[in-house]
């Protein structure tokens, strides 16, 4: 549906300087499909968004849209954003306060080259409006809505001349905790129950991993690793990405060996001797990253009579967190954050065992480039 290859963005800065916002980007969205650009602030993911949307002029690459080339620099192909037909809701929602509900909803479909009859352009409204459950609203000023029917009435402008591709740049960054978690359901219910191919874009790891299908990973301008929500949890492919994603624990270590089984292998860590499942192929004597999850720490205030990866520490800390506790443990010179359910009761500066899975023990190669804190 949607291919973007070999993506270069660049502009100028206040000291004239050229800044690359995007390096080589390259990403395939499947028909249907809800595919996130995921990254810290200045990373270049909006910058990509926009040069989808036509709003930003690439430097080198192409775009194409259901099969139609939209933008080539070797082909000296850009379509305006006029003529794209793409829809895009942008952070700020861009609501017009001087019109209704309506109104707003039927804007893009009254100022479009189509030009729909007046019952068309009713008949059309009407049913967006129902898709975000505004239909009761429709006559109601359009700064009378809370901040979550106004981001709904966004979307509705958006959907409301039925795009190829929608394009969302944070558009639940401005709402309270609660009412964008609830959202979250609300988009993902949307974008399944209409089949439509759409474009995300957030620095909000939980978001991305609620409502993809896919997520491209970016940091610099460069995309870091795409893959499935779980794969990009389970299997970081760098340790920005370990990073990035929730919460880990590094651990650094030096490689031993094989342990027999694909992709198993033995490591000296600062915590004693682990197996631990590597992303690629390590060599003995590699200086590696282990990232292991605070949920893949299993902790008991017995030792397990059987398994790999059994340590012993002292409770450092202790947080409440109401359906879970978080447990600081010190093992050797290292502190270690473990999740675990509030049942689990050990006081601080008691004993207590560890038990890491391998299979959950990610193996990354250390980068000179970037440290873990």
């Amino acid at each position: 549906m949607l291919n973007v290859s070999g993506l270069c963005t660049e502009y100028v800065d206040e000291n004239g300087k050229a800044i690359r916002a995007a390096q080589d980007v390259s990403f395939e969205v499947p028909a249907g499909k809800l595919f996130t650009l995921l990254g810290p602030s200045g990373c270049g993911k909006t910058t990509t968004l926009r040069s989808i949307a036509g709003l930003e002029r690439p430097r080198s690459g192409e775009i194409s849209v259901g099969g139609t080339l939209i933008y080539s620099a070797q082909k000296n192909v850009f379509i305006p954003p006029n003529r794209r037909g793409l829809g895009m809701v942008f952070q700020s929602y861009a609501i017009w306060p001087h019109m209704t509900v309506f109104e707003n909803a039927a804007f893009p479909l009254q100022v479009g080259k189509e030009r729909p009859s007046k019952k068309q352009i009713q008949d059309r409204v009407a049913r967006v409006l129902k898709v975000v459950a505004l239909e009761d609203m429709a006559e109601r000023e359009a700064t009378k809505l809370s901040g979550g029917q106004q981001q709904r009435l966004a979307l509705a402008r958006a959907l409301v001349m039925e795009p190829p591709l929608l394009l969302l740049d944070e558009p639940l960054s401005n709402l309270d905790a609660k009412l964008r978690e609830r959202m979250r359901f609300e988009l993902k219910r949307l974008q399944r129950d209409l089949g439509i191919t759409t474009v995300y874009v957030t620095h909000d790891q939980s978001e991305a991993l609620a409502l993809s299908h896919s997520i491209a990973v970016m940091n610099r301008g460069e995309i870091q690793q795409t893959g499935a929500p779980r794969e990009i949890y389970e299997r970081p492919g760098n340790q920005f990405v370990a990073d990035f994603i929730g919460t880990t624990n590094f651990l650094r270590a030096a490689v031993k060996g094989s342990d027999g089984a694909a992709g198993l292998y033995r490591v000296a860590s600062e915590v004693g001797e682990l197996n631990v499942r590597a992303v690629d192929a390590l060599e003995p004597g590699m200086k590696v990253v282990i990232s292991v999850r605070p949920e893949d720490i299993q902790l008991s205030e017995t030792r397990p009579h059987s398994g790999a990866n059994l340590l012993e520490g002292t409770v450092d800390t202790k947080v409440f967190l109401g359906e879970s506790v978080d447990f600081r443990v010190k093992v050797k010179d290292r502190v270690l954050l473990s999740r675990a359910h509030p049942s689990l009761g050990t006081r601080v500066g008691h004993p207590i065992h560890l038990s890491l899975d391998p299979e959950k023990c990610v193996a990354l190669r250390e980068t000179a480039e970037w440290t873990p804190e």
